[in-house]
This record gives structure tokens, C-alpha cells and sequence, in this order.
């Protein structure tokens, strides 16, 4: 269903092209159709409605100003695809991605320009020859279907940049961690303080990908779901079908569903089972991937933890020595307490029968208030060491 629309269509040549209009575009759209043409579009909400049979509710899932988790979703017509920076709609004929102009979405452009004209080369009277897309005769291995051609672009892109951040932050990671297991300080700590929050963000955007990717791998009717060109193969077979979904569809995309599974049922029920080979092993393939970044962003982790406790160690261990240095210390102001107290008390200008007589006694008791101080000083520390307060 194709109607008016407030579009401006461009033919989309490099990237040049793309960031020099970026200025110039609002609500931009970059359409890629079976052939590889490419042309940017100018659409709002209801200009995209018109263009592709897609509900409002599934478009709000685009809206970058809301916050949606990671999905692919798939419906009767369309595959709703909101991963990372990707927002796409992909249907059995194009592809509409969203903001081509931004910077991260650009590779992805580029790839698309790329890869989906590969499976179009043929001639004019082989085209006539070919097998409808999605079914597979007998000992024939039919063309890869468009709608997986660019579903397969789009987890390409997301599972390699997200790869790519992962190991930029090991790059930066491991030494930073290093160098604050051979330094502590103010700066490394929170050099590392950093890391370890983009780490942390980073890992979570990671694991909404990986578990979209390991949900559809364990259900095999959302896989189904994505099969948009086998759908259009039965309902070109069943024009009553056909009829019936496109009146449903746009009252209720749940009712678009259900129909969906009733349909796909009853097509089970005559081929003996539901073949998703072959979209479980695309996905396989990039669950893997994204598994592997994940287990490196684990490792990375565990290596941050690691060198916490190892920091908290040795913080430990510099508090025990300032416990002991406090301990000494504190002894030693308690033996030159008690030196003080008897050199107080005979400084005090009181007359002794002795002191007129026999002022050489003042020296032993120096000497022996000494004695006295060092022993209880000895007798302090060793008593400490026997308790194990302080370390031998």
C-alpha cells in the first residue's frame, strides 16, 4: 500500500554525499530497494505509514526520543529491527533505515550499497526462470531471501561495532589496570573509575543483543515469523488470505499475529514441520559473535575485580603497618610518660634532708628510671609480637 507522501528521493552515490546533506535533512530515511537503488527520503510518521504496511505502535519502537530495549520483531509484512543505533524497517522488496547521516549509521549504509545488489544480477530472461523467494524445490538451493540479506547486514554491523568497542576499551583497560597495580594514585584510580563505567555500559548493551539474538534461537515461531517472503508466497497462493490480512492489518497488529500463526500452523500441518534452518543459522552464526564479545567484556571484568582486591590488599596491608607504627609510637609515649613523671617530680623545689647532702643519688635515679622505661618499653613490644599484633 503506497500513497502520497512528503518525501524528497535522492540518489544516494558515497558518504560524501550523505554528510553534506545532513544539515539539510530532517526525519531522514534512506530507502535501498531490491535492486540496489538507494534514495534518501523526508518522512514523518504517517509518509512512512503510507509507504510500508507497518502499525503505530511498531514504528514507535523506531523513535529514537523514546527508549526502547534491543528487538527484531517480526510481522505479517515487515521486520521491525531496533538494534543499537540501527532502526529499520525491512520488508520482501527494500529496506528503510533510519538517519543515515549519523556517523555510526553510515558503515551500515555503505555495507547495504554493498551487498544487497549481489543476489540481482541476472538477466532479463532468466528472471522468469527463477523460483518464488522463500520456497525451496526439491534438490534446488533457492536465492538467499532480501529480507535476510539485510537482516544479515544489520547484526553484521551491530556485532562488529560492538566488537570493536570492546577491544578499544581492552587496549585501554589492561595498561591503565597495570599501571595502578604498580602505582596507586589519585589519577590511576580514576583513570580506571572511568573505564570501568564504560565497561559496565557497554556490557549491558552487549547483553540486550545477545539475549534478543539466544530468544529468537530458542523459539523457532518468531523465527518463522521472519520468513516475509515465504508469507507472501502462501498468500499469493490464498488470495482470500491475502485479502483478509491486509484489511486486519491495520486495525491491529495483534490480530496481524495471530493470523500470522493460524496461517503458518496450517502450513505445518502440510509440510510435516517449520524450516528455519536457515535463518537459525544466520543467527547462530552472530549469537556466536556476540557471545564472544561478551565473554571478552567477562574476562575484562574479572581481570578489574582481580586488581581491585589485589589494590584492596595492599591497602590492607598499609593500614596494618600504620597500626604497628601507631603502636610503637604509642608505647614509646607511654616509657617517656613515666621518664617525665620522675623527672617532675624530683625538679619540684622540694627541701630533702638528701638532696643537701647526697646529690649524687639524683644520677642513679635517672639511670634507673631509664632502665625502667626501656624494659617496660621491651616488655610492651614483645608481649605485642607474642599476641600477634604486631608482625615479627
Amino acid at each position: 500500500m503506497r500513497g502520497s507522501t512528503n518525501s524528497v528521493a535522492i540518489p544516494v552515490e558515497n558518504c560524501v554525499a550523505l554528510k553534506m546533506m545532513k544539515s539539510s535533512v530532517s526525519r531522514s530515511w534512506i530507502l535501498f530497494d531490491k535492486r540496489g537503488q538507494s534514495a534518501i527520503l523526508d518522512l514523518d510518521k504517517q509518509g512512512i505509514m503510507n509507504r510500508v504496511p507497518i502499525h503505530t505502535r511498531d514504528l514507535r519502537i523506531l523513535d529514537p526520543l523514546l527508549s526502547y530495549p534491543s528487538i527484531i520483531l517480526g510481522r505479517e509484512k515487515v521486520i521491525v529491527l531496533n538494534l543499537e543505533h540501527i532502526k529499520a524497517i525491512i520488508t520482501t522488496e527494500e529496506v528503510l533505515l533510519r538517519d543515515p547521516l549519523e556517523d555510526n549509521v553510515i558503515p551500515i549504509v555503505e555495507e547495504l550499497q554493498r551487498r544487497l545488489p549481489l543476489a540481482t544480477g541476472l538477466g532479463e530472461g532468466e528472471d522468469d526462470e527463477q523460483p518464488q523467494p522463500g520456497i525451496r524445490p526439491d534438490n534446488e538451493q533457492t536465492e538467499f531471501p532480501f529480507e535476510f540479506r539485510a537482516l544479515e547486514v544489520a547484526l553484521e554491523g551491530i556485532c562488529s561495532s560492538l566488537d570493536t568497542q570492546t577491544r578499544d576499551l581492552e587496549t585501554a583497560a589492561y595498561p591503565a589496570l597495570d599501571e595502578l597495580t604498580a602505582k596507586i594514585s589519585s589519577r590511576n584510580l580514576d583513570r580506571v573509575r572511568k573505564l570501568k563505567c564504560g565497561m559496565t555500559r557497554l556490557t549491558s548493551r552487549v547483553q540486550k543483543v545477545r539475549d534478543e539474538l539466544e530468544q529468537l534461537l530458542d523459539d523457532d515461531d518468531d523465527m518463522a515469523d521472519l520468513y516475509l517472503s515465504r508469507k507472501l508466497a502462501a498468500a499469493v497462493s490464498s488470495p482470500v488470505s491475502c485479502n483478509v490480512v491486509h484489511d486486519w492489518f491495520l486495525d491491529s497488529p495483534t490480530i496481524s499475529s495471530k493470523l500470522s500463526r493460524a496461517s503458518r500452523k496450517s502450513t505445518t500441518t502440510s509440510h510435516g514441520g517449520i524450516d528455519v534452518e536457515e535463518l537459525e543459522m544466520l543467527l547462530e552464526a552472530y549469537f556466536v559473535q556476540i557471545e564472544s564479545t561478551m565473554n571478552k567484556l567477562t574476562t575484562l571484568r574479572e581481570y578489574i575485580d582481580d586488581t581491585e582486591d589485589y589494590i584492596n590488599i595492599q591497602l590492607d596491608n598499609h593500614r596494618n603497618q600504620l597500626i604497628q607504627l601507631e603502636l610503637f609510637l604509642s608505647s614509646g609515649t607511654v616509657c617517656l610518660t613515666v621518664y617525665s613523671m620522675v623527672a617532675a617530680i624530683f625538679g619540684m623545689n622540694i627541701p630533702y634532708q638528701w638532696n643537701d647532702n647526697h646529690g649524687y643519688l639524683f644520677k642513679w635515679v635517672v639511670i634507673f628510671t631509664s632502665m625502667i622505661c626501656v624494659s617496660l618499653f621491651i616488655s610492651i613490644i614483645a608481649y605485642a609480637r607474642h599476641r600477634g599484633l604486631v608482625g615479627s
